[in-house]
């Protein structure tokens, strides 16, 4: 990385002389007469560091030093070290300069070893300050997982064990529920942090594009170097690959992703020379990998690479007692874009964990999203919500249980109770069959021969 220092001082001599040593020590190098032109181009160049004369016509060197200090962090400069020269220094000055917020002092006649060192010492305070606050930045920005349910705290402390490792990791679980979010997690608890996290839903790539997608591109000009333009897997150098809907590569497809995984390296489309990258593989399906295994559609050997710490995201309707928490933070999250406050009242909060959600926790979200617009009052009823929900949400409390007790035989009373139990899965997936199938773990053939046998149509 090219640094830009910026030299403050109103000697032209001082300025020529640091300008031919920094510039011999690789630096990019700007310069300034005075505090005035100093402010003028911060509000306009990204700079690393300042050497800032005290004395100087017009604004002196302490009062420019408060001004940079105080300067917005939209111009990029926020927080780059200052250092202060002086041919009359003072330990009083020093002091000052120091309260002021100055790296350091330099005393004139310059020693150019000391220069240099102290830059280089600033320089190195500078970048890991600035990369700690953009690492903060980006833990504060990956979306929690939120819940106390067991199934949620139990995937947290999941996370957080295997986070810190470098172990490939297969995220398993319906559509809606998260995988994203625990793929980010992930990332943001490992020793990859600082690295990008880089994520890639294969199910939303034309076939005929994704080898680009994953591998990047070298277009060759002739008489000219080729242009490179990097892929996934290039640009998570470093860091983290998210590949979303893994089970919807083709054969194809899958074979070069094992490859690249054995290797560590792979050739850019178009490209003749090898590119080796350090990257950590985090994948997620929707799919139940080892059918599509039995049916030819998925490499054995590649999902075997794949799961080597297998993940699994429970649906919503296994942590219903989270709803309260989730519904608060989708709140939270529009409270500052809406004109006035809005909440749910526990009467509505009942039906909502009362509902199936075969959407998942994108379901919920949506709904709040579109309730906290479209409600007419600042309380959210049943009433407000979808029908389908406030009408068909089955609670323990409304299904006749007790009456199972006065059935006679012990075979009548358990096909009773699955057809109330089927009746309530079918309402919650809206006569869904096959969702219907999926959510209480039958294949859908074996379920349409369970409604054959207990007598429903």
């Amino acid at each position: 990385m090219s640094h830009t220092i910026l030299i403050v001082d109103d000697e032209q001599s001082i300025r020529i002389s640091l300008t031919g040593i920094l510039e011999d020590e690789n630096f990019r190098v700007l310069t300034a007469e005075s505090g005035e032109k100093a402010l003028e181009i911060l509000e306009n160049e990204g700079v690393s560091a300042v050497l800032l004369d005290i004395w100087m016509e017009g604004i002196d060197g302490i009062e420019t030093l408060r001004r940079i200090k105080a300067m917005a962090t939209g111009s990029g400069n926020s927080g780059i070290p200052v250092i202060m020269m002086s041919g009359h220094g003072t330990i009083d000055t020093a002091v000052s300069a120091t309260k002021e917020g100055a790296y350091d002092f330099l005393e004139k006649p310059l020693s150019l070893d000391r220069v240099l060192l102290l830059l280089d010492r600033a320089l190195k305070s500078w970048e890991l300050d600035r990369e700690n606050r953009e690492l903060r930045a980006r833990i504060k920005s990956v979306p929690p997982l939120l819940g106390e349910s067991k199934g949620a705290v139990a995937l947290r402390d999941q996370i957080a064990r295997l986070a810190p490792t470098d172990g490939w990791v297969l995220i398993t679980g319906e559509n809606g529920t998260g995988k994203e979010v625990a793929a980010r997690q992930i990332h943001a608890q490992s020793l990859r942090a600082r690295g990008p996290f880089i994520p890639l839903n294969s199910a939303a790539i034309p076939e005929e594009r994704i080898e680009i997608e994953l591998f990047g591109q070298e277009e060759n000009r002739v008489g000219h170097p080729p242009v490179v333009h990097p892929g996934r897997f290039e640009q998570a150098h470093g860091g983290t690959l998210f590949l979303d809907a893994i089970g919807d590569m083709s054969l194809r497809t899958q074979s070069k992703i094992l490859r690249v995984l054995q290797e560590q390296r792979f050739y850019r489309v178009g490209g003749h020379s090898p590119v080796d990258v350090n990257v950590r593989v985090v994948t997620a399906a929707n799919k139940y990998l080892d059918s599509e295994i039995a049916e030819g559609r998925f490499r054995q050997d590649l999902y075997y690479r794949l799961n080597v710490i297998p993940l699994f995201i429970p649906p919503l309707r296994e942590r219903l007692d989270d709803i309260p928490l989730l519904v608060a933070y989708f709140i939270q999250q529009q409270r500052e874009s809406l004109p006035q406050e809005r909440s749910f009242s526990q009467t509505s909060l009942k039906c909502l964990r009362g509902y199936h959600w075969p959407g998942n926790v994108r379901e919920l979200k949506n709904l709040v999203e579109r309730l906290m617009i479209m409600a007419p009052a600042s309380i959210i009823e049943p009433e407000d919500l979808p029908e389908f929900i406030h009408k068909r949400s089955v609670s323990p409390a409304s299904t006749p249980w007790d009456a199972l007790l006065d059935i006679g035989t012990l075979r009548e009373a358990r096909q009773g109770f699955e057809r109330i139990y089927l009746k309530t899965h079918l309402e919650r997936n809206e006569n869904n069959i096959s969702r219907t199938a999926e959510a209480i773990g039958m294949e859908r053939s074996a379920l349409h021969r369970k409604f054959k046998n207990i007598g429903m149509d």
